[in-house]
């Protein structure tokens, strides 16, 4: 079972930057570099989602953290339904061995098989109810680490606007408005901070 929990993030994610500086905005330049006359021109930067995803410690952690939880509602499913099945198989040798002397006594054995069915099907749907409020936990903690970071990161970068490239979102974008490698630095910096 692969749990993809990483791209209900990159959905959800949305980054955006406050405050806008008059003398930085009047230091950016408009195409062909002349400056913007009597118009402020928006500071813009952008963050490439993969990256983040796949270089930030704190996603690392927690998709160890998923991945271990959903190898433990597999193994656990798994045994459950092993030991169904195992059951089953005993009352079949039963009843081919003429172990049920009366009609109730094998309705009854069917009736249990029954409800041991409908015990696994709620018990999987519990376990991976649970596993997607864990899940959801995940991604707003990962939401709300970054935005506070940026929020932080802004302050002094006065971008009006951080947004997110997640594969084709962003058709063309300039690399040099790219904060990524900066962003990332700075968000394990933090964490790591934070976990010591």
């Amino acid at each position: 079972m692969k749990f993809y929990y990483i791209t209900a993030l990159a959905a959800s994610l949305v980054l955006a930057s406050c405050s806008n500086s008059e003398d930085e905005a009047q230091e950016a330049t408009v195409a062909k570099g002349e400056k913007a006359e009597g118009s402020q021109v928006q500071r813009i930067a952008f963050v490439e989602l993969d990256s983040i995803m796949t270089q930030y410690q704190l996603y690392k952690d927690y998709e160890d953290v998923l991945k271990n939880k959903g190898a433990e509602i597999q193994n656990t499913l798994a045994q459950k339904q092993r030991n169904l099945e195992q059951h089953a198989a005993n009352l079949q040798k039963k009843y081919e061995n003429g172990g049920f002397t009366t009609k109730d006594e094998l309705e009854a054995a069917q009736n249990q098989i029954q409800n041991e069915q409908i015990q696994l099907q709620k018990s999987a749907e519990k376990l991976n109810s649970e596993f997607n409020i864990e899940q959801e936990r995940i991604n707003q903690e990962a939401r709300d680490s970054i935005q506070a970071f940026l929020k932080d990161y802004n302050k002094t970068r006065k971008y009006d606007f951080v947004m997110v490239k997640a594969g084709d979102n962003l058709l063309i974008a300039n690399p040099k408005y790219d904060i990524t490698a900066d962003v990332v630095k700075g968000l394990n910096k933090r964490y790591k901070g934070k976990k010591n």
